[in-house]
């Protein structure tokens, strides 16, 4: 006895007033804002690279992701390509290869780089040779602790380490990890 007892409820379309969307518009608007700012402050930040110094690896005009959650879980490794504030200007953001941490031992010569006494292995520079850039950084160089030392992968033509020295742990903004533009080149950095 189907549908003798049944009511039916019969929608009608609600018209909304003016107000209400153009409240419900601000509202949208408000938390899209409100999600990318604290999207940009604190998950993931994206940069565009202005100069050539992690050239093959990234290129000029390449534009990249630097997540910024996995370090306060733990500090950069060895290989890691990492933003950080530049020291002599900090407004600035820069990009550069991790090669050693605090207590290691780096050494720059006859085109290598040496950590702890082991030449590195780094497919990356596309061979290009490593050579001291200062003669303020007297080689072999101990990392302080709580420090880095960073190195751009196009060793020819990088202002890096050799010429600043060890950047602190606290300058660290993120972990390079992903380019996302231009479209045939994206993936992840490596």
């Amino acid at each position: 006895m189907q549908g003798a007892h049944e009511a039916q409820i019969e929608e009608k379309p609600r018209r909304r007033s003016g107000t209400s969307f153009i409240i419900e518009l601000v509202v949208i608007v408000a938390v899209a804002v409100g999600l990318a700012f604290l999207i940009t402050n604190f998950v993931v930040q994206p940069y565009e690279i202005p100069s050539g110094s992690m050239e093959q690896t990234i290129d000029v005009g390449d534009r990249v992701f630097s997540e910024k959650v996995s370090y306060h879980f733990g500090e950069p490794k060895q290989g890691d390509i990492v933003t950080f504030k530049d020291m002599t200007n900090p407004s600035r953001v820069l990009i550069k290869r991790v090669i050693a941490l605090g207590g290691q031992t780096v050494d720059v010569h006859d085109g290598k780089v040496f950590v702890d006494g082991v030449a590195l292995n780094e497919p990356y520079t596309n061979g290009k040779q490593s050579e001291p850039l200062s003669s303020s950084i007297v080689y072999p160089y101990t990392v302080p602790a709580g420090s880095m030392w960073v190195m751009g992968d196009n060793r020819t033509n990088s202002s890096d380490s050799r010429a600043f020295g060890a950047v602190p742990l606290a300058n660290v903004t993120g972990h390079a990890f992903f380019r996302y533009w231009p479209v045939d080149r994206i993936g992840a950095l490596g």
